[in-house]
């Protein structure tokens, strides 16, 4: 069986860019196993349209990710925990939110910035957070005439 050096070029080109795409994939969805940066942890009546991988933001920047999320049986709660990169310092009375990127854009963690001089250590809860609010739930009572 005679190999063609065009035919085995072509191949090896493919398995290059299969290679490098699942690379810019695992990056950038945050599936990487990733240890640097240290743990927080949220509950959230909703936390609609957040994922494990979805970014933490401070200020717009990304400073984190989602890197777990379960509900707790007893409360009925979404248990939300992020990753935050080592050094950064947040005071411990910030909020955590899911916000929106836009009426077509996707969901982010943002953290909004309290004023104490005390921060957060790895393991800590946010006591104030805000779960998404769902856009069908807006249009429903102002429909409806703000019946609730």
């Amino acid at each position: 069986m005679r190999e063609n050096p065009l035919e085995l070029a072509a191949g090896g080109a493919v398995l290059a860019f299969a290679v490098g795409f699942l690379v810019f994939m695992t990056q950038s969805t945050g599936v990487t196993a990733r240890t640097d940066g240290y743990s927080l942890n949220g509950n959230f009546r909703s936390a609609e349209g957040i994922n494990v991988g979805t970014d933490v933001k401070l200020a717009g920047v990304k400073v984190g990710s989602v890197t777990g999320m379960g509900l707790n049986d007893e409360t009925y709660r979404a248990e939300v925990t992020i990753t935050l990169r080592d050094g950064l310092l947040v005071p411990n009375d910030s909020s955590l939110a899911v916000s929106s990127e836009g009426l077509l854009g996707g969901n982010f963690m943002e953290i909004v910035p309290g004023g104490s001089f005390d921060y957060f250590q790895p393991g800590d809860t946010f006591m104030d957070t805000q779960g998404s609010v769902s856009l069908i739930n807006l249009l429903l009572r102002y429909v409806g005439g703000g019946e609730e």
